[in-house]
């Protein structure tokens, strides 16, 4: 019976040492993430400040509310919804280096995921999160490394292409979004279509330009789901 109690106290001791070294790794975690973070949104204003008001470059308000309102018409939704969705998975230092890095959904969560995965790891446990913050701190790395060297060497072929090559560089954009349009379509043309008409009414209609993109975006939603609620409602009748 002594035994028992005694196994039972040792777990007890080793859950509780557990619970503070987790706590102190979240505290450690929202210290030098809010940090960092910080440090980060302060040095990315720096530069457009000094452009705007140390040399003079100021564009106007209009224009950067122009473009904020713009892209956040697009990404708005994002800043809600990927801290809430991804942080089961990546946990709390996670989260930090996760949102310090970037390229989430591309790099981050599935870097993290696999090696969850791979060591047996639960998303949500405290294994999980050490097991995702290592995952992301290794691609992380990997990906600063090439990135190194893909913009130095970018930067250097750019000088050496010729003009007729370089202008093609302003369809990049263009071909990107044709393309992702082109995949929807394939699969249902009704959204293809509808997303064509409607920027194209947009684009050629007196709509302020600091709309447009957002018209563009929500608009195109809501006739996506129009036509799916009718192309439902015509199976249920049928």
């Amino acid at each position: 019976m002594s035994e028992k109690t005694e196994a039972v106290q040792m777990e007890n001791v080793t859950s509780n040492s557990g619970s503070l070294s987790i706590s102190k790794f979240h505290a450690k975690s929202h210290f030098w993430g809010r940090l960092t973070l910080w440090s980060v949104i302060i040095l990315t204003l720096t530069l457009p400040m000094y452009l705007s008001f140390g040399l003079g470059h100021h564009p106007g308000w209009n224009v950067i509310l122009t473009g904020f309102v713009a892209y956040a018409a697009i990404v708005a939704v994002v800043w809600v919804v990927e801290p809430i969705s991804y942080y089961p998975v990546l946990g709390v230092s996670g989260t930090y280096l996760a949102f310090l890095n970037g390229n989430i959904g591309n790099m981050v969560l599935p870097s993290a995921a696999v090696a969850q995965e791979v060591i047996g790891a639960q998303p949500g446990t405290e294994k999980g999160e050490v097991t995702a913050t290592l995952a992301i701190t290794g691609a992380a790395i990997v990906n600063t490394t090439i990135l190194v060297f893909v913009v130095l060497g970018g930067s250097v072929l750019l000088t050496v292409l010729p003009d007729n090559v370089l202008v093609a560089f302003d369809y990049v954009l263009p071909a990107i979004y044709g393309g992702v349009i082109a995949q929807f379509a394939i699969q249902k043309p009704s959204w293809g279509v509808a997303g064509i008409v409607i920027g194209l009414a947009v684009n050629l209609g007196p709509i302020p330009q600091a709309f447009e993109t957002f018209l563009c975006v929500f608009g195109t939603i809501a006739a996506c789901l129009m036509l799916d609620k009718m192309n439902k409602d015509k199976k249920e009748v049928a």
